[in-house]
């Protein structure tokens, strides 16, 4: 079966060659005091780092049997002779583990003035020692540059960290769209399926609520219908979804929890919410749906969701209206699969007016406007909200501190990859550390279409129930440029 990918899309800005890289990443804020650790092999991290210089239109070199990479020079600016200026990049790459990797980005200068002026005047070591005491707060750790390639007849006199290139590495390493898998091969039929604890669990049947979210009082009220940007795959938004569960039911409300698994698999959710919740009982869902047993899962299928579903359970066990409903498909893609997920939502909403819904899905499908880049692709958000005019309908995207989370993903190959990647917010939603899990709706809808923001702090990745052992495709080596200049060892 084919299988049809559902991405959003993200711009990075490239700069020019022209530009003073003197001045570039000079006013940075406070500079960080910890090194970050991004969750992708050395390799992938070094080899993007290398995109995004090459997208700039530098030469980029590796030194031999090193992690490093350095790059041609540019002389910023016009500069006369004798006073002369170049100035490089340099990489220094670490492994921390198979798959942790630190990514230190150098600006390195080289000035003829220093090389060919032994004896310096008065002012002139003034006026470099006030500018070290301004770069040395630009960066964190002092490093050796030993091995670096010198260039003739200039001498490097300064490296400094250059925090906003490490920024763009970042963009481009954890804040990337996952992939929604569609379709695909599902894995040999599972026999026997256990999950710790979760007999001795059932037999408690506690419902865990877990704590309380500020400010989702005023979303708690019959005929609401809630979306929510589910970044996938970790897991504070089930745990906050479960949250507003337990205090929409404790207002006596109806309750329907929509989740973006294949419709076809309603049957086999409606059974399962019908049982006792056993070891056996779960096992008979995992079996009879496909979905959980794809040989690629991304988050959708996460035991993070799979706990969520049984806190519905238990609430439905204790005498609540709550129901649990699929709404996704399970081969449409695109403009079509949005259509499908939108039909399978306003057709309960219509038959179920007074339902209090939570809908958790991606960032685009929930939005309430069209998306910018594509006339023709309208979001489920924006269906339902015409569909169901007399149906309020509120779009909450996800604010958060960086974390982690389980998801399938391009590499830098284009091979897809499932597993476990960091994951830092954008500006506009980054929460502050420490700061408490709450809702804060807005004055007046986004240019995205959402109403308001859900603060869930930090991520942390939640994995696939079942998982299964998948081997790698073979990465191509990244490549040693012809006519670089020669290693050194230090």
């Amino acid at each position: 079966m084919r299988w049809h990918w559902m991405l959003g899309l993200m711009c990075f800005g490239c700069a020019s060659l022209t530009r003073d890289l003197h001045d570039e990443g000079m006013e940075q804020g406070e500079a960080p005091t910890a090194e970050t650790v991004y969750l992708v092999p050395l390799d992938e991290a070094l080899l993007t780092m290398r995109h995004i210089f090459e997208e700039q239109r530098y030469d980029v070199f590796t030194r031999e049997g090193h992690h490093e990479l350095y790059t041609s020079a540019h002389e910023p600016g016009m500069n006369r002779p004798g006073n002369r200026t170049f100035e490089r990049y340099f990489v220094k790459g670490a492994q921390v583990g198979p798959r942790q990797s630190i990514i230190r980005v150098f600006r390195l200068r080289y000035r003829e003035q220093d090389t060919n002026i032994e004896q310096k005047p008065k002012w002139l070591n003034e006026r470099v020692q006030e500018e070290e005491k301004y770069l040395a707060r630009k960066t964190f750790e002092r490093f050796t540059f030993e091995g670096v390639p010198d260039m003739e007849g200039f001498t490097m006199v300064r490296g400094i960290r250059d925090l906003k290139l490490e920024g763009r590495l970042l963009s481009k390493l954890e804040m990337v769209p996952s992939l929604e898998l569609v379709g695909g091969k599902t894995s040999a039929p599972v026999r026997s399926v256990t999950v710790d604890g979760w007999d001795e669990d059932a037999q408690r049947g506690d419902v865990r609520c877990g704590e309380p979210l500020q400010g989702v009082e005023p979303l708690l009220v019959a005929g609401q219908s809630l979306l929510v940007a589910d970044p996938l795959g970790t897991r504070e938004l089930p745990e906050a979804a479960t949250r507003m569960l337990c205090d929409a039911t404790e207002k006596k409300l109806s309750v329907a929890l929509a989740l973006s698994l294949p419709s076809e698999d309603q049957p086999a959710l409606d059974e399962y919410l019908a049982s006792a919740g056993t070891n056996s009982d779960l096992e008979r869902l995992l079996v009879v749906s496909s979905f959980w047993r794809r040989v690629y899962q991304d988050g959708r299928s996460s035991g993070a969701l799979l706990r969520l579903i049984e806190q519905a359970r238990r609430l439905r066990a204790r005498g609540n209206a709550v129901t649990v409903l699929a709404f996704d498909s399970n081969t449409a893609s695109g403009n079509a699969r949005e259509e499908e997920m939108a039909k399978n939502l306003i057709a309960y909403r219509k038959a179920n007016p007074d339902v209090w819904l939570l809908a958790l899905a991606g960032d685009v499908h929930v939005r309430t406007k069209p998306v910018s880049w594509n006339k023709d692709f309208e979001p489920l958000g924006s269906r339902l909200t015409k569909a169901v005019p007399s149906s309020p309908v509120k779009a909450l995207e996800v604010g958060f501190t960086r974390g982690s989370q389980f998801s399938c993903r391009f590499n830098v190959w284009e091979q897809v990859e499932c597993n476990v990647y960091a994951l830092s917010p954008s500006a506009d939603v980054r929460q502050e550390p420490g700061t408490p899990r709450k809702v804060a709706l807005f004055s007046a809808p986004s240019d995205k279409g959402f109403h308001g923001r859900i603060y869930v702090g930090a991520l942390n990745a939640s994995p696939p129930v079942i998982q299964r052992a998948v081997a790698s495709a073979p990465r191509p080596a990244v490549p040693q440029e012809e006519g670089a200049p020669p290693a050194r060892t230090p």
